[in-house]
């Protein structure tokens, strides 16, 4: 029964993986690569690196991690930045909003945290 269990718990975490990385590649991530040239001059800059950075700092962890967790390379390792943004995004960049603003980035930052916890899983490409 050790088996099914284990068994279980590493498809979880790929439809887990899988699914988060989806959600939020797709529409948070690729909308903002898409019009980058739009939001460069105006995307918020909590880190004080400037509007164009922050932009390619956010999409880098929403696609490039995204893609990374998807495939199962270095989940804990990808998913740190995600986590980093989600606390950015929840607690700075929405803070005076109400909480059904700040809750979606709020459960995005629970699954990453989850991910660096749990990391992959058995079918990763390389956890």
């Amino acid at each position: 029964m050790n088996g099914l269990k284990m068994l279980n718990q590493d498809i979880g975490l790929l439809v887990f993986r899988v699914s988060i990385g989806l959600l939020m590649i797709f529409p948070h991530g690729f909308s903002k690569a898409v019009s980058f040239g739009d939001k460069m001059d105006v995307f918020p800059d909590p880190i004080g690196f400037g509007s164009p950075v922050a932009l390619a700092l956010t999409i880098f962890s929403e696609v490039i991690c995204s893609l990374m967790i998807i495939l199962g390379i270095k989940t804990r390792i990808f998913a740190t930045p995600l986590f980093i943004t989600m606390l950015v995004a929840a607690f700075h960049i929405h803070a005076s909003d109400p909480w059904n603003v700040k809750e979606k980035a709020i459960l995005f930052g629970v699954a990453y945290l989850t991910l660096i916890i749990t990391g992959g899983g058995k079918y990763s490409v390389r956890d």
